[in-house]
């Protein structure tokens, strides 16, 4: 699947954000202002003032729109949660190559809050993938213990995991250590089962 870079950028910037989350043992990553200006810094976010505690509220108000995106379950029901992000980000596409990158679009309003910006440069880059026809790549790690969000960018849609090397690895030795532990048990099962029978049948004739 061809991503233009801008829009690959973005994507990453709204998966990273989704997957600040709070989730079972894993604290918020977005717990203060201070994560919030890191977070910035981490993802390179361009035009970013001084930031507050209505603009850590107001990202974190987005990601939850973003994590619903993720959790569409069809097309119609991700492309009415894109279309009220931007709506109320007040999109406004502007060519830009600021900081040495070649000319590429921001979708967020001069003077937009974080929170709006964000919404708008991630809410147009889900759109491209639900008008691409890809939205089912919008996934979640399918390892019972990790709920983290990846955009399978697979050339046949088959990725399952967030991290083929931590969580597909775990489960895959898993699930190896429990084919060993059946075959190890599967002998000693069956050797019950004849010496259970012999017995009986030791029983029967005296």
């Amino acid at each position: 699947m061809q991503i233009p870079h801008d829009t690959r950028r973005a994507l990453d910037v709204v998966v990273a954000l989704v997957n600040t989350a709070a989730e079972a043992e894993q604290p918020d990553g977005l717990a203060d202002i201070g994560s919030l200006r890191e977070f910035v810094r981490e993802y390179e976010i361009s035009d970013v003032g001084e930031l507050g505690a209505r603009d850590l509220a107001g990202v974190r108000t987005v990601r939850g729109k973003f994590a619903q995106v993720f959790g569409a379950p069809n097309p119609r029901t991700a492309a009415g949660l894109i279309n009220e992000l931007v709506a109320t980000a007040g999109t406004t596409p502007q060519l830009t190559d600021h900081d040495g990158y070649d000319w590429h679009v921001h979708y967020f309003a001069p003077g937009a809050s974080l929170g709006d910006h964000l919404a708008a440069d991630g809410g147009m880059a889900l759109a491209f993938i639900v008008v691409s026809g890809e939205q089912e790549r919008l996934r979640r790690c399918e390892a019972p213990d990790c709920r983290r969000a990846f955009v399978d960018l697979s050339r046949n849609r088959s990725r399952r995991y967030c991290d083929s090397r931590t969580c597909g690895n775990r489960l895959h030795v898993a699930a190896y250590r429990a084919r060993r532990k059946e075959a190890d048990a599967g002998p000693s099962e069956q050797e019950e089962v004849v010496h259970g029978g012999q017995q009986q049948q030791g029983a029967d004739h005296p």
